[in-house]
């Protein structure tokens, strides 16, 4: 049975309990739920401690999927206890980490309002994130911090609309990315909507999100940099422009 990811439905969720259904030989630890995100789509998984009965803690490294999407794997860092399978946990993401992923995984969706080209490639990181776009046209960075802070100030809720899987085979130029494919296999693929009624954005993401675009906070576009004859990589930083994230 695929685990329960509750962050689907709650990026906010921080904390849980889970039962152990499985510890794998390297360590890896599966529950029957989990609030932890799974690394995919450029964004990177969560990390944080799992509790004990006796309060003792498991500190997590990082977290993955397995053979497939409704696998979840929490892998501990090295030299950390095992639990036994059937034992109750209590989890606890890292949260100031999460959240600024959730702040800089929204701050791509607005670069890639800001700038509607195909994207060829995305990496969402604590203190950078880039985005590469199917491009040929200058643009100056300046002129794109300013846009992009222009949406963040207008405070656009953010929410999520959920479509079938066969919703999305029928309709695939939803979809901005042209190598990076939204989670399928669950029976259902979320789609992220910006503005009232998906007025500012809507496409297929799996990624955590903040609930309102001024959550994202002060961000500017530090580089851009020409990589091949029609490909630009933006790079997005929080802070204002010079400002050290």
């Amino acid at each position: 049975m695929p685990v329960n990811a509750l962050y689907r439905d709650d990026f906010y969720l921080s904390t849980c309990e889970a039962v152990v259904t499985a510890v794998h030989d390297d360590g890896g630890i599966e529950l029957n739920q989990t609030c932890f995100y799974a690394a995919s789509g450029g964004q990177p998984g969560d990390t944080g401690q799992l509790e004990r009965a006796d309060g003792s803690t498991i500190a997590l490294g990082q977290t993955k999927h397995g053979a497939s999407k409704g696998v979840i794997i929490h892998v501990p860092l090295e030299n950390e206890p095992q639990p036994e399978i059937g034992e109750t946990l209590v989890l606890h993401v890292d949260w100031p980490r999460r959240y600024r992923l959730m702040r800089m995984h929204t701050a791509c969706h607005l670069l890639s309002v800001v700038c509607p080209y195909p994207i060829t490639g995305a990496a969402v990181g604590e203190e950078e994130s880039r985005i590469d776009f199917d491009m040929s046209e200058t643009i100056d960075k300046d002129e794109v911090t300013a846009r992009l802070m222009e949406l963040v100030g207008q405070n656009h809720p953010i929410y999520l609309q959920w479509i079938t899987d066969d919703e999305l085979a029928a309709n695939p130029d939803i979809v901005k990315s042209k190598n990076v494919r939204p989670p399928m296999g669950l029976g259902r693929v979320s789609l992220v909507c910006i503005g009232k009624n998906s007025s500012i954005d809507s496409q297929p993401c799996g990624g955590t999100h903040v609930s309102e675009t001024q959550e994202v906070g002060q961000i500017h576009i530090a580089k851009i940099e020409k990589k091949g004859k029609e490909n630009r990589r933006f790079r997005i930083r929080f802070g204002a422009p010079g400002d050290e994230a």
